[in-house]
């Protein structure tokens, strides 16, 4: 497979040499400082796009390569609020092709299930409230991350004593999400759900971003065969 990455910190450094190491053939490598690559023949022969870059970069990539006629997979997050009904109309109704996941690990869609199927569970016991904590490196700029968002989501969406989440809130009826950034951590993320009589903790810790990498080659390949916007869900069928 031809594969073309836009981005190329440590991140894309990563996804590089486990996409070559995996048989496929990196095209194209574009980075803030020659952004004309996404004009070039290279870029426009490229399967998929692999893409993990800034938030407010993020939509202007996936409408180059879109132009361009090449799928895109991103781990890019931020973008979603302003952009994100434009991307599902796109995918829905033009024919592009977006996988994007708020995290491509292996381990954090195990994780995912799981909280979605303890939510289920939590939602029959109100003596116990629910909150979540995510910590990640001082360089990551949104918060809260993407995927404790994606988290969240699912907490809310099966806990009806839980309207939305918030961050900084006291107010009983939302999710609250604590952020914190410190040195270099590649991503925890923990979610408790506490009573008066005891306290249940579940926790993904990332050891490093080598997992990402992994599933973001992993989401390319998926994508490689299937059209539209695509999910984790999608590939990981639990």
């Amino acid at each position: 497979m031809k594969i073309a990455l836009i981005g190329y910190g440590k991140m894309g450094k990563m996804i590089e040499q486990i996409a070559r190491d995996r048989g496929h053939e990196i095209v194209s490598i574009i980075d803030i400082d020659n952004q004309e690559e996404f004009d070039s023949e290279a870029f426009a022969s490229a399967d998929v796009a692999i893409e993990f870059t800034a938030p407010q970069a993020a939509y202007g990539n996936y409408l180059k390569a879109f132009a361009k006629g090449v799928k895109v997979v991103s781990g890019s997050t931020g973008w979603m609020k302003d952009h994100g009904d434009d991307v599902r109309r796109m995918c829905s109704e033009e024919g592009k092709t977006l996988f994007w996941a708020s995290n491509f690990s292996v381990g954090v869609a195990i994780f995912s299930a799981v909280n979605r199927y303890l939510a289920k569970i939590m939602n029959q016991f109100p003596q116990y409230d629910v909150e979540m904590e995510e910590t990640h490196h001082v360089h990551k700029l949104d918060h809260p991350s993407g995927t404790a968002i994606t988290l969240a989501e699912e907490i809310v969406e099966n806990i009806d004593r839980k309207e939305a989440w918030a961050e900084d809130t006291t107010d009983p009826s939302l999710l609250r999400i604590d952020h914190i950034r410190r040195g270099e951590v590649p991503g925890i993320h923990t979610i408790r759900y506490d009573s008066e009589a005891d306290i249940i903790t579940i926790t993904h810790d990332a050891h490093s971003r080598k997992g990402f990498a992994l599933g973001a080659v992993l989401a390319a390949e998926y994508t490689h065969t299937h059209n539209g916007l695509l999910t984790i869900k999608d590939m990981f069928n639990f």
